[in-house]
């Protein structure tokens, strides 16, 4: 039995899970996420921890046990907590600026600067002009949003320049002066 998929997942004080016939509905302080279940998948809840079970021992079963249990869990963790995504922009010129709520306006090198709208859940933060803050309660929403920002100019390997990750590495070329 999938290790993932069998460990039971809390649902803290203040987060309320209604659980109907193919969907999880997850009420909490951040705001209100909804999920359709695979109908392999039975979602259970009693005394505040939500067990989610398989029909049978097949092969995309099991996969989908864990992967339901690991949706489920962050759906819970998006309503109490929400999550974060921090972009860094390396580079002469780069930076990031907030336009009004929920537009980013990104000078890459370009020769205009690049206008991202943000979608209904995502919020921006722009601490510095190089770090970029991506934050909303759907997990799949913001690590979408974030890839698609770092996509409009990656991290190039012989200077470096461009969208990460904040913490990514980015392994460096050594080009043609080296030889």
């Amino acid at each position: 039995m999938s290790r993932i998929g069998r460990a039971p997942i809390p649902v803290p004080a203040g987060v309320a899970v209604t659980v109907s016939d193919r969907s999880v509905r997850v009420e909490g302080p951040q705001g209100t996420l909804e999920r359709v279940l695979p109908p392999q998948i039975t979602l259970s809840q009693d005394d505040g921890v939500l067990t989610v079970s398989r029909v049978n021992d097949e092969r995309t079963n099991r996969a989908l046990h864990g992967l339901t249990r690991s949706l489920v869990a962050n759906m819970v963790t998006g309503v109490t907590q929400g999550f974060a995504k921090e972009l860094e922009i390396v580079g002469v010129g780069y930076r990031a600026t907030l336009q009004g709520p929920g537009t980013l306006e990104l000078s890459l090198g370009f020769s205009h600067p690049v206008r991202v709208e943000a979608p209904p859940g995502i919020t921006f933060e722009v601490p510095a002009p190089t770090r970029i803050v991506v934050r909303g309660i759907d997990k799949e929403k913001v690590g979408q949003v974030a890839a698609d920002i770092r996509k409009i100019r990656k991290p190039e390997p012989y200077k470096g320049k461009g969208v990460r990750y904040a913490g990514e590495r980015v392994l460096r070329k050594a080009g043609k002066a080296a030889k």
